[in-house]
C-alpha cells in the first residue's frame, strides 16, 4: 500500500519504520530537513521536506494514489488541517492524531465534517490503560479483546504465588482456574509456552482470561485484585486529566501534584473533586507529607521521562501501593525492564500500534480482517484478533488438526456471546472471533498462522 506520513517525530519514526519493515511503500513529510535524512537514510521510505497542508508538496508525495494518510506531528490543529487537505486531493484513508482534551467531546462530529476516518487520542487511551490497571492492580499490564469482554493480563511470578515448578497444564485443576498461558518471559528470552512449560519464580507470565476468571484466578495465587480506593498522580497535563475524569467517575479520592500555577487554576475548575496541590513533585519532603506512604496508586506522569523513573523508584521505597509510570523514549526499553517501575505506560506505543492495526485490516477487506492488535513484552509478541468473514484452511476443522506455525498459539474464541478457550476439538467457524498470539510480525488473515 502507499502511505503517506506527516510527522517525523518519535511516533512518526517509529511507524516509518515498522510499516516499511511490513512491506508498504512509505512516503515521510516533515519541515525538519535533518529528521527527513534521518528517515530516509535509516529506513526505506522516501523523505519530503515541506509542509504536510501544502497542496504543492502533497502532490510530490503522490497524494492522487495514496491509500492511507496519517498525520502524527506536534500540532492537533496541523494533523486535522493536513487530513482534510488530503481527503480533498486523494481518495485515501485519513488517519489523525489529536491530543488535547478540549477537542475530547468533538471528535465524532470532526470525523464526519472532515471525513476522517480514525482519529487517535494517545493521552485518553494511556488514561484509560491506567484507569484499568489500577481497577486490577495485581496486574503489571492488561490489553482488551472482545470489546472489553477478554483480557491479556501479565504479572510476575514470585514466591507468594506458589507456582514455581508448575507445568501450565497443572493450573485449571490444580487452581480450578479457566485461563490460558499465552506467554512467559524469562532471562530476556520470550517463549510462547505448550502444556508441558515448567514455571519458575521471576518469570513475566502472560495469560488470557474473561475479568471474572482473571479475578478468580488472582485470587487464588495471592495478588491484589480490590481496586485502589485513592490515587497520587504527579503530572497534571492531559494523560492526568483523562485519568482523574474516570477515577473520579468511579469514587477513587484523587490528588494531583502539579508545579504550573496555570495549570492547577485549570485543573482545580475542571475536576472540582480533586484535590489540586500546586507543588513540584519532585519535592519529596512534600509527597512525603502529603500521604505517599499510604496511598494505594502512585502514577508518575510529568512530561520527563527521568523524572518519571526517580519518582516512581522513590514511591517504591515509601509506599506499598500500586505503580505506574509513564514513558516516552520507546529506545529505553532495556534499561527500565530492571528497574521494576511497576506498570509502564507508553502512549506512543498505543499510537502506533492502533495505526498498525488499521493499515493491516485495510489490506485484507475479504477474510479475516484484524479487529484488534497488541505488540507486547517489548515488541516481541503480537496479539491479534481477528474476524472471520469467510471459509479458508482455518475453518472447519478441529484445531488438534490444524498445523499452526512455530511460536503461534489460538487462544480464545468468541462466538456471540460465548467466550472459550480452545480445546483439540474445537473448530473456527465464519463469524468467530479468533484471538492469536504470536511470535510471528506482519500477520495479516488469520490463514497467515497456519502453515502452509
Amino acid at each position: 500500500m502507499k502511505i503517506i506520513l506527516v510527522g517525523g517525530g518519535k511516533v512518526g519514526t517509529a511507524l516509518a519504520r515498522q510499516l516499511s519493515e511490513e512491506g508498504h511503500n512509505v512516503t515521510v513529510i516533515d519541515t525538519n530537513k535533518a529528521r527527513v535524512e534521518h528517515l530516509s537514510e535509516s529506513y526505506d521510505v522516501m523523505g519530503i521536506v515541506g509542509n504536510g497542508s501544502s497542496i504543492t508538496t502533497l502532490s510530490e508525495a503522490g497524494i492522487e494514489e495514496a491509500d492511507v494518510f496519517i498525520a502524527v506531528t506536534g500540532s492537533d490543529e496541523l494533523n486535522l488541517l493536513c487530513c482534510m487537505f488530503a481527503k480533498k486531493a486523494g481518495h485515501c484513508h485519513a488517519i489523525a492524531r489529536v491530543r488535547n482534551p478540549s477537542y475530547s467531546h468533538e471528535l465524532d462530529f470532526i470525523k464526519k465534517q472532515i471525513g476522517i476516518s480514525a482519529i487517535i487520542n494517545p493521552e485518553m487511551a494511556a488514561a484509560r490503560e491506567i484507569s484499568h490497571l489500577l481497577r486490577f492492580p495485581g496486574a503489571s499490564k492488561i490489553d482488551t479483546f472482545a470489546d472489553g469482554r477478554v483480557r491479556l493480563i501479565k504479572f510476575t511470578l514470585t514466591d507468594a504465588q506458589e507456582l514455581d515448578g508448575v507445568a501450565i497444564h497443572e493450573i485449571p485443576t490444580r487452581l480450578k482456574s479457566d485461563i490460558l498461558v499465552c506467554a512467559v518471559e524469562r532471562a530476556g528470552d520470550v517463549i510462547i509456552p505448550n502444556g508441558n512449560f515448567v514455571l519458575q519464580t521471576g518469570d513475566q507470565v502472560t495469560f488470557l482470561a474473561t475479568q471474572e476468571k482473571a479475578h478468580a484466578f488472582f485470587q487464588r495465587i495471592h495478588l491484589a485484585v480490590r481496586p485502589v480506593r485513592n490515587a497520587m498522580i504527579v503530572g497534571g497535563g492531559a494523560i492526568g486529566f483523562y485519568l482523574s475524569q474516570e477515577l473520579l467517575e468511579n469514587h477513587v479520592r484523587v490528588r494531583i501534584v502539579e508545579r504550573d500555577p496555570e495549570r492547577c487554576n485549570v485543573l482545580a475548575e475542571s475536576l472540582p473533586e480533586a484535590q489540586i496541590l500546586c507543588e513540584d513533585g519532585s519535592n519529596r519532603e512534600f509527597l512525603l507529607s502529603e500521604g505517599l506512604e499510604s496511598t494505594e496508586a502512585f502514577v508518575a506522569l510529568t512530561n520527563i521521562d527521568e523524572e518519571n523513573v526517580l519518582l516512581t523508584l522513590f514511591a517504591k521505597k515509601h509506599s506499598n501501593g500500586k505503580l505506574v509510570t509513564k514513558i516516552n523514549r520507546l529506545e529505553f526499553d532495556d534499561i527500565l525492564a530492571g528497574l521494576d517501575l511497576g506498570s509502564i505506560v507508553y502512549p506512543k506505543y498505543m499510537t502506533c500500534d492502533y495505526i498498525v492495526q488499521y493499515v493491516r485490516a485495510l489490506q485484507n477487506e475479504a477474510g479475516s480482517n484484524i479487529k484488534t492488535l497488541y505488540r507486547i513484552l517489548d515488541d516481541r509478541v503480537e496479539a491479534l484478533e481477528f474476524t472471520v468473514h469467510e471459509e479458508s484452511q482455518a475453518t472447519g476443522v478441529p484445531l488438534s488438526r490444524l498445523h499452526l506455525k512455530k511460536n503461534t498459539l489460538l487462544c480464545c474464541i468468541t462466538r456471540g456471546n460465548e467466550i472459550k478457550i480452545p480445546r483439540g476439538g474445537d473448530q473456527i467457524q465464519v463469524g468467530d472471533n479468533v484471538i492469536v498470539v504470536t511470535l510471528e510480525h506482519g500477520l495479516h488473515d488469520l490463514r497467515d498462522i497456519v502453515e502452509d
